[in-house]
């Protein structure tokens, strides 16, 4: 018996060329989703959407394509929303909603997940880092909108670094549970909603306080 149970392949039906690239992806992210990168062949992906490998590759190309295809449209959906921010909102309430949101995406699709996060740290794929670095974009206006600190964020180009530098943790927290298994989910959530919360608390209101860097803190300055 195969160690994971395939795709049902689908009947095939003519379908307009938009219906038929969203089926196509559609059925590579469910492979991708739950096995490593590696171990998904695009005849594979071709049976379980009912189309030939000759239809596949004329939409994607190579599997290559495809994967970053799936990446960026898991990417591009969207956490449950979140309102707009009022003022007296509990802002832990809001943040609790928002990662676990964000987990519940990763935990449906950490096999790409995990590979995208493993190619881009190797340096090897220029086009995946930059679909990588517009989902972090997302995620920092997404997590300024949630604590009600987009406007402060704007005007202080040190709040939004702060809530990049975030991210990394993000990731890394999100490899710790997923691949290393050395975190739980609740323990991921933990970690990522109470350094959320400090950084809110704490660190934003100092660097706005702060300020911008000034020419003594430049790197050429030397």
């Amino acid at each position: 018996m195969s160690e994971h149970p395939p795709v049902p392949p689908s009947r095939r039906v003519r379908k307009e060329p938009d219906e038929r690239r969203d089926q196509i992806l559609a059925c590579a992210r469910a492979l991708f989703s739950r096995r490593p990168y590696g171990t998904v062949s695009n005849t594979e992906i071709a049976a379980a959407a009912g189309v030939s490998r000759g239809l596949l590759n004329h939409y994607f190309g190579t599997r290559r394509e495809l994967y970053l295809a799936a990446v960026s449209e898991m990417m591009g959906v969207p956490p449950i929303p979140i309102p707009a921010f009022v003022e007296g909102a509990s802002v832990r309430e809001r943040v609790h909603q928002s990662i676990d949101a964000w987990l519940e995406l990763l935990s449906r699709n950490q096999e790409t997940w995990l590979t995208a996060l493993d190619l881009t740290a190797s340096g090897g794929d220029g086009e995946l880092e930059r679909i990588l670095e517009e989902a972090r974009e997302r995620a920092v206006d997404h997590m300024t909108e949630v604590v009600g600190l987009t406007s402060l964020s704007r005007e202080h180009a040190e709040v939004r670094s702060a809530f990049r530098g975030y991210s990394g943790l993000a990731e890394a927290a999100t490899r710790e549970w997923l691949k290393q298994g050395r975190l739980s989910r609740a323990q991921a959530h933990l970690l990522l909603e109470e350094v959320l919360l400090h950084l809110i608390e704490r660190v934003v209101p100092g660097l706005a306080a702060a300020g911008a860097p000034g020419p003594a803190d430049s790197p050429d300055s030397d």
